[in-house]
């Protein structure tokens, strides 16, 4: 995530962090909930919360890890046309 240029692009990365951040506390939540209300209909106690829970952290880490993969490839690609159109 490129810092540099602007006084203001260090702000639009910290959103992006901060959208990242809530992301992966949004699939912890949604996937525990919806293990919570599987469990109230099918009378078990804690097993699908349990296992909502697992899979909302590692489906919201995949998500953000793949995320910021993304966002250091294209920053990989910019700087290398920067230094390509510099020399």
């Amino acid at each position: 995530m490129e810092v540099k240029g602007s006084p203001r692009g260090g702000i639009g990365a910290g959103y992006k962090l901060a959208g990242l951040g809530g992301t992966f506390a949004a699939a912890i939540v949604g996937f525990t909930l919806g293990g919570w209300a599987l469990d109230e209909w099918l009378g078990l106690t804690p097993l699908f919360t349990l296992v909502g829970m697992a899979v909302g952290a590692v489906g919201g880490f995949l998500n953000v890890y793949w995320k910021l993969q993304a966002e250091m490839q294209r920053d990989k690609v910019r700087n290398a046309k920067k230094k390509k159109g510099s020399s």
